[in-house]
């Protein structure tokens, strides 16, 4: 099992910023991946960003040149560094870790609670 706490989000006028942190812990071998998710009321959960191998990054196109996901890798922590935060970017954001566990068994998803990024105009 992976626990994932995640902290930092709160209001913030547009133009600002704000930095998510996720951090894991619990039983597992690794996690290959980790990553931010957002969903706004009445829409689905989308990938914001993610980052693989400790390197590896991928961005939504929304975000791109503003976000930056980041990864201390000894502490299975996850930062989103969030820049000229526009309205649109409210959401609740949720930290997702692909964990691998010993013993074969197929990798698993695991999800945060979720924390409240408002973005006022």
């Amino acid at each position: 099992q992976v626990q994932l706490v995640e902290s930092g989000g709160g209001l913030v006028q547009a133009g600002g910023s704000l930095r998510l942190s996720c951090a894991a812990s619990g039983s597992f071998a690794s996690i290959p991946e980790m990553g931010w998710y957002r969903q706004a009321p009445g829409n689905r959960r989308d990938l914001v960003a993610s980052i693989r191998s400790g390197t590896n990054t991928n961005y939504a196109d929304s975000v791109k040149g503003r976000f930056t996901i980041s990864r201390d890798n000894a502490k299975n922590i996850v930062s989103l560094q969030m820049n000229t935060l526009k309205p649109e970017d409210t959401a609740v954001y949720y930290c997702k870790a692909e964990a691998v566990h010993s013993g074969g068994y197929p990798r698993i998803d695991y999800w945060g609670q979720g924390t409240q990024v408002t973005v006022s105009s």
